[in-house]
């Protein structure tokens, strides 16, 4: 009996921290980079049409260098030119087990991906391989949250499911306090009212105004990302 999905095609957000060692607090780490590949892989094999859209963090943080030694739109193109490393590496990881995989870039650089074309990207995933879009928005000032947002707008993707390290939104961070609050469920305009961390406003206003649901999910629990596929009430939807 063949396993039911919840959708028919998404995009995953990945933050660069997701893809580092936990310890070195930076990098790529070759155990977590095949973990990610490999449930993947699995969703993939059941028929779900998945982009995904990478950012940066475990290699270059935008926001630390503005105001010292690099200017803002220096230091988001040098952030966008990361995601490119991070989606080459889940590129590589995805193929070795045997998953057809894209990159597709915001930025031209043809040597080493396909420049971002919207029908090109939605007959990839027609195809059943996996996209990863990497290179933000291809402009400075915008987020990979926002450049998720696009992205899913762009291909019809049913749902964005933002991957962190905690499982779900909370009213506090619940990593420094205990007593923070788990959401179940949120509205965009509460997200934005309360300022919550789920993404920026730029990514929630264009998910709000597009009707484009978020569920945000702890990555690090094994099974999670077919669970949250499959519709598992675990993690926060907004809608």
């Amino acid at each position: 009996m063949a396993e039911k999905l919840a959708y028919r095609r998404v995009v995953l957000k990945l933050s660069g921290e997701a893809l580092q060692n936990a310890k070195k607090g930076y990098g790529i780490d070759a155990g977590v980079l095949l973990n990610i590949a490999q449930q993947l892989k699995e969703i993939n094999e059941l028929g779900l049409e998945i982009a995904v859209v990478v950012g940066a963090g475990n290699i270059f943080r935008a926001a630390s260098t503005i105001g010292r030694a690099i200017d803002r739109v220096t230091a988001d193109y040098m952030g966008m030119l990361a995601t490119v490393i991070n989606a080459l590496a889940l590129q590589d990881a995805l193929e070795k087990i045997g998953v057809h995989t894209r990159v597709q870039t915001a930025i031209e650089m043809k040597e080493l991906a396909e420049p971002y074309i919207r029908r090109k990207a939605v007959r990839h995933l027609e195809k059943g391989r996996i996209i990863i879009f990497a290179g933000g928005t291809g402009n400075p000032y915008f987020t990979t949250d926002t450049a998720a947002a696009l992205r899913a707008i762009e291909i019809n993707a049913e749902v964005i499911l933002k991957a962190t390290k905690v499982d779900g939104v909370y009213s506090d961070d619940p990593l420094k306090n205990k007593k923070a609050k788990r959401f179940k469920e949120l509205t965009y305009i509460e997200v934005v009212n309360k300022d919550l961390k789920v993404m920026d406003r730029t990514a929630v206003t264009l998910c709000m105004e597009n009707n484009l649901p978020i569920v945000v999910f702890n990555l690090f629990r094994k099974g999670n990302i077919k669970k949250v596929m499959q519709g598992a009430p675990i993690g926060t939807l907004v809608k």
